[in-house]
């Protein structure tokens, strides 16, 4: 069976991260039902802020012309997300990503369970521009995996082929981009995606 880890990208350039949580379950029956329901809050774009807590990015489940949608995420839909920053130009203050792949493999019965949602950097739908509008290129990725191992219940959130986007965009995004990705790469972002996945693992605690 191919493992969850096999969906993640390649990395090439840049830097990459990982932010992760895990529980270990008193059986593989109870492992299995929390897996179920980390697995649906992961797939609900919509409610990250609330499983992440106070002080998150809102992120927006949306169709490929940038219209809010309400249900779970599918392969092409988009993510709006509103950093706690200002915003960019070529996003209208929104960062803008594009669920390009969406996995699953195993169940109860098997010793490996995971869904794995591996997003992008897109172009503002709203705009004909074709510029990316986010603070990295779209080389770069998230890969965000919930995964079973017998009684342990994982959720990770992979980056990889983390660049700034400051080449083919305006000054004003230049500037800001660089700073944005910066401000990631020497630890704010970890914050987030650390609240992001202990929620989707255990929302109550």
């Amino acid at each position: 069976m191919k493992h969850a880890e096999d969906s993640i990208p390649e990395q090439k350039t840049g830097r990459f991260t990982i932010f992760s949580e895990e529980h270990l379950f008193a059986s593989g029956p109870e492992a299995h039902e929390n897996f179920k329901k980390a697995a649906s809050r992961l797939l609900n774009v919509n409610d990250w802020y609330v499983y992440a807590g106070p002080g998150s990015s809102r992120f927006c489940l949306t169709n490929n012309l940038g219209e809010e949608v309400v249900g779970f995420a599918k392969e092409g839909f988009l993510i709006s997300i509103d950093l706690p920053v200002p915003g960019s130009d070529a996003g209208e203050g929104l960062e803008w990503v594009m669920i390009e792949k969406i996995e699953a493999a195993g169940d109860g019965y098997s010793v490996e369970e995971y869904i794995s949602m591996t997003a992008r950097p897109t172009p503002n739908p709203k705009q004909p521009d074709p510029e990316i509008a986010h603070f990295y290129k779209d080389i770069a990725s998230n890969t965000f995996i919930v995964k079973r191992t017998g009684k342990l219940v994982t959720v990770a959130i992979h980056g990889r082929n983390e660049t700034p986007n400051n080449a083919e965009v305006d000054l004003h995004d230049k500037i800001r981009n660089t700073l944005v990705a910066l401000s990631a790469r020497i630890g704010l972002a970890g914050p987030q995606w650390k609240k992001l996945a202990r929620g989707l693992l255990m929302p109550e605690q």
